[in-house]
């Protein structure tokens, strides 16, 4: 029977020791960079299912906003022509009633933004102004002129400009805008809710916003 060397037998001992740990480090890097490779695939997925799924709701509330009033108002318009240091005078006058149809509305689909992926945040860059509309029924009653003063475009024009400020100073002191920008904000709070819900933070005028409160407060401020 043929013996081995001790100096053999440590020889063949070391080579299979080596191939032994050569074996657990290969698996260990095969393990590790097949871990990364898909860890980073799965979140780069998720990232991009979140970023697709902020721009689908964004474009589900780039709608056309419209909130609708009327207003209702009656005034009287007289105008004087003055001649020979006012000693003759001819007017004319009318009674005007005015009914307008008034929209506020918001075109959503203006609404721009910014998406930073990485950083899980949606910027919303521009919210559009509000668009007033006033459209004006105006009808005259009681007419009253002469011959050397009668009614012209220009009074007509000059009445139409008088009832349309007046509106607008209606407009201003009813809750039309008020109501139609609690419309804008429960709109845009859908976006909240889905930046909320995938946790991601939603930032507006250079602030991150956390509620519909402070969503409405910054937009009505």
């Amino acid at each position: 029977m043929t013996q081995q060397t001790p100096s053999k037998v440590g020889f063949f001992g070391a080579i299979a020791e080596i191939r032994k740990w050569a074996i657990v480090i290969l698996s260990a890097l095969v393990l590790f960079f097949g871990y990364k490779y898909f860890t980073s695939s799965k979140e780069g997925s998720t990232v991009e299912y979140d970023t697709n799924l902020i721009q689908e709701q964004i474009k589900n509330v780039g709608k056309l906003v419209v909130t609708e009033g009327h207003f209702s108002q009656v005034m009287t318009y007289k105008d004087q022509n003055k001649y020979l240091g006012n000693l003759i005078s001819f007017d004319k006058k009318a009674l005007v009633v005015i009914n307008a149809d008034v929209t506020v509305s918001f075109d959503l689909s203006k609404v721009t933004y910014d998406i930073d992926a990485p950083n899980k945040m949606l910027t919303i860059t521009n919210i559009p102004k509000e668009e007033i509309k006033i459209s004006p029924d105006i009808k005259y009653y009681n007419v009253d002129q002469s011959t050397f003063n009668e009614f012209t475009g220009e009074d007509y024009n000059k009445i139409n400009k008088i009832a349309k400020a007046n509106l607008s100073k209606k407009i201003e002191q009813s809750t039309l805008k008020t109501n139609a920008k609690n419309r804008l904000i429960s709109e845009l709070s859908k976006i909240l809710i889905v930046t909320n819900s995938m946790g991601w933070k939603l930032q507006y005028n250079g602030e991150v916003v956390n509620s519909d409160k402070e969503f409405n407060l910054k937009i009505k401020g």
